[in-house]
C-alpha cells in the first residue's frame, strides 16, 4: 500500500533530501513552500505557513500517514524566531485534516538544542559532550525548544506519533538557503582559486584542532524515514549526525584539495568568511557570466555568517548517536565523502564552475 508524506520546506537542503529518498521507496509525497518548485515527483502545495487559514485551506485534501517539518524563518531576535517559527510548527499541525489511520510527524532541529540560540550560541554553561538526547533543556529562551513544545502539545491532542531530529551542521545542496555550509566552502574556494587569495581557515582555535562532526542530508533523510517507520522509534528525540568524527585541520586540505588550491597553514587568528567575502558579489557575478553558471547571485549560494558561527565555536562539540543505534538505525557516512559528493553535484548543476 502506498504511503503519502507531507513534507513542509520540500525544497530546503533536508526537504529536498527527504523528497528523494520517501519517493525511492515508494511513497506519494507532497511539498509545501510558499513558493513550491518544480521537484521531480513532489506534488505541490502552495501555503504561507504564518497563515492559518491559507494553510488549513491549501492542507484539505493531503491525508498524510507522516509529516516531515524541515522548514524556519529566521528573524531579528531569538523572541521573534519563537514566536514566527513556534506559530508556523502550531499552523501547520492544527490545519491538518483529520485522520482516521495512524500518522507520524518528524520535526527537524539541531544541536543549538545543547548549544543555545543564535544570540547566545556557544556561551555560558553547556551540557558536556559528546551531546547525549536526555540531557536537559539549556535554562534560556530558544525557538527550538518552542517548536517542540507545539509539536509535543498537538501530539498529545489529536494522537500522533513524533520524531524530533538533531543534526549538527548539514551538508547539502539547495539555493537560497540560510544554513548551508558545504556550498558556502564551494563559493568560497572558488572564489579564492579566482582571485588568488589564500584558501584560509576562517574559524577559531578549537575548531581547527578539536574533534567534530556532521550531517549528510541523505542520512538525516534516511533517520527520519526510519523513525517514521519503526515503532520503537516513536515519541523519541534523536541525534543525527554521520558516524565519524574529525578535526577541521585534516578536513581544510581535503577540502582545498578537491579545488585545486593548497591550504593555508592555520596561524590562529580568526578570519570570518562574513568579513572575507564582503564584497565578493561582483566577483562572483562575473565568474557566473563567464562560465554560464545556473545562480549569478552569491547571497543565494552562501551564507558566510552560518558558517562562521559553526566555525568559529570556542568549544569541541561531537555528538552521541547510541539511541539510535540501539534501536536498529545503522546508517553511516563519511564526511569527506559527502562534502566531495555535494562538490560534484555542484559542479553538475553548474552551480560552480
Amino acid at each position: 500500500m502506498t504511503r503519502t508524506a507531507l513534507i513542509a520546506g520540500a525544497s530546503g537542503i533536508v526537504g529536498s533530501a527527504a523528497a528523494a529518498v520517501l519517493l525511492d521507496a515508494g511513497w506519494t509525497v507532497h511539498g509545501l513552500a510558499r513558493r513550491p518548485m518544480e521537484q521531480h515527483g513532489v506534488q505541490p502545495v502552495a501555503a504561507d505557513l504564518q497563515d492559518a487559514q491559507a494553510t488549513a485551506a491549501a492542507l484539505a485534501g493531503v491525508d498524510a500517514d507522516a509529516v516531515f517539518i524541515t522548514t524556519w524563518l529566521r528573524q531579528t531576535s531569538e523572541a521573534e524566531n519563537i514566536r514566527v517559527n513556534a506559530a508556523m510548527v502550531r499552523n501547520l499541525l492544527n490545519g491538518l485534516p483529520p485522520r482516521s489511520g495512524p500518522r507520524h510527524v518528524a520535526l527537524v532541529t539541531g544541536l543549538k538544542h545543547y548549544l543555545g540560540p543564535f544570540e547566545a550560541y556557544g556561551k555560558g554553561v553547556l551540557p558536556q559532550t559528546p551531546f547525549r538526547e536526555e540531557q536537559p533543556r539549556l535554562d534560556v529562551e530558544n525557538f527550538y525548544y518552542a517548536q517542540e513544545d507545539e509539536l509535543f502539545a498537538a501530539a498529545g491532542r489529536d494522537g500522533f506519533t513524533w520524531s524530533v531530529h538533531r543534526p549538527h551542521t548539514i551538508i547539502g545542496k539547495a539555493v537560497g538557503n540560510a544554513m548551508n555550509m558545504g556550498t558556502t566552502l564551494a563559493v568560497y574556494a572558488t572564489l579564492c582559486r579566482e582571485t588568488g587569495r589564500p584558501f584560509v581557515f576562517p574559524g577559531s582555535g578549537a575548531q581547527w584542532n578539536g574533534l567534530t562532526d556532521m550531517t549528510d542530508a541523505r542520512l538525516l533523510a534516511r533517520h527520519m524515514l526510519w523513525a517514521a517507520t519503526t515503532p520503537a522509534a516513536a515519541d523519541e528525540a534523536f541525534n543525527v549526525v554521520n558516524g565519524d568524527i574529525f578535526r577541521w585541520s585534516w578536513m581544510w586540505s581535503r577540502i582545498a584539495q578537491w579545488f585545486g588550491l593548497e591550504a593555508t597553514p592555520f596561524d590562529g587568528t580568526v578570519r570570518p568568511l562574513e568579513t572575507q567575502m564582503a564584497g565578493d558579489a561582483v566577483v562572483w557575478r562575473k565568474i557566473a557570466e563567464r562560465e554560464g553558471l545556473a545562480e549569478h547571485d552569491l547571497d543565494r549560494l552562501a551564507s558566510p555568517w552560518h558558517t562562521d558561527a559553526d566555525l568559529g565555536r570556542p568549544i569541541e562539540v561531537v555528538t552521541d548517536m547510541s539511541k539510535s543505534r540501539r534501536l536498529g538505525f545503522t546508517g553511516y557516512q563519511p564526511t569527506d565523502d559527502a562534502f566531495m559528493t555535494l562538490f560534484g553535484q555542484l559542479r553538475a548543476d553548474r552551480l560552480i564552475p
